[in-house]
């Protein structure tokens, strides 16, 4: 079965639902609803409000009846827990590095990008979303390590696979059906980040995935999928490991190693200007020393974009 990559809520299976934006831009991510009886387990909320709203909306359209009695945040990035506070009633569950990192994750942390003296390219990733009246709204429950959920008569496990995209990162099993939510482990159709890392830990988190009894794949950000694509994640990973250590071996710079990356085999992948935050982060492995920081990360990302479009344009 092949789900629409379109903005809505999207059957997976018997009472298995993704919530999908239609777009692998910034800020735009998926969730998730499993359903039983009148209860129901809602994986993330979004970036805003009014995206949460929607959603909302949506799945009350779609799953009609449904009380929505958890909520699972795979981890601690705005756009996949800001909305919160519209499900407060609801149990919210985090791992507990998740739910530490997000007392320093709220939406204060994006006023410095929206400010005029910011780089213009790096203000119009944000300047779309409206962040007004978010009061962040954090887990009630937290745990490390593995978590068993009961919605209705269904089980549904809660797996903690970081530090990797980010230091608290869990996925969603659920096993009657198959499916598994995994949060920004997993994000196809576009490159994703490493923000915490290590990189191998990463690694792992896919085999995590492929050793599950599973046969869809909702990723954070993308179109749904299944294990070729998550393969395709891994191989990725190995390949910006290896490129960026070897690239370290030789001194180069990171955004020197991000121009030198061979995007070939991942030219279906938008957005390659992100690669530079992977690479980025393989170098702070190797260094050791918290260098290079994520903003002078994010400084090199809007200048790789600029150049990969005037490759596209030669």
């Amino acid at each position: 079965m092949t789900i629409p990559y379109t903005t809505g809520v999207h059957r997976l299976a018997n009472d298995t639902y993704a919530y999908l934006q239609g777009t692998c831009a910034t800020g735009y991510s998926n969730a998730g609803l499993v359903v039983s009886g009148d209860e129901a387990l809602l994986v993330d909320t979004l970036y805003t409000l009014d995206q949460t709203r929607d959603m909302l909306g949506a799945i009350a359209a779609s799953a009609p009846g449904s009380d929505i009695c958890w909520v699972v945040n795979t981890h601690h990035d705005g756009d996949h827990w800001w909305g919160n506070q519209l499900v407060a009633d609801a149990v919210i569950v985090s791992s507990t590095s998740a739910a530490q990192t997000m007392r320093k994750a709220g939406p204060e942390t994006v006023v410095p990008y929206l400010s005029p003296e910011t780089d213009p390219r790096l203000r119009a990733i944000l300047e779309p979303f409206d962040f007004a009246g978010i009061k962040p709204t954090y887990p009630t429950v937290t745990f490390s390590g593995e978590l068993e959920l009961t919605v209705g008569k269904r089980t549904v496990r809660v797996l903690e696979v970081g530090p990797a995209h980010s230091v608290g990162d869990v996925i969603v099993h659920v096993p009657d059906e198959r499916v598994v939510y995994a949060g920004d482990i997993q994000v196809f159709g576009s490159h994703g980040v490493v923000h915490s890392g290590p990189i191998a830990n990463f690694i792992k988190a896919c085999d995590t995935i492929l050793g599950l009894d599973v046969d869809t794949v909702v990723p954070g950000h993308g179109p749904v999928g299944g294990k070729a694509e998550v393969v395709q994640v891994r191989d990725y990973l190995e390949r910006v490991q290896a490129h960026a250590t070897a690239a370290h071996q030789q001194g180069k710079t990171p955004i020197e190693a991000a121009r030198e990356f061979d995007f070939a085999e991942f030219a279906d992948l938008e957005y390659g200007e992100r690669v530079i935050l992977n690479i980025g982060a393989v170098y702070r492995e190797l260094n050791g020393d918290g260098t290079p920081g994520p903003g002078a990360m994010l400084h090199d990302m809007v200048d790789l974009e600029e150049t990969l479009k005037a490759k596209v344009t030669a």
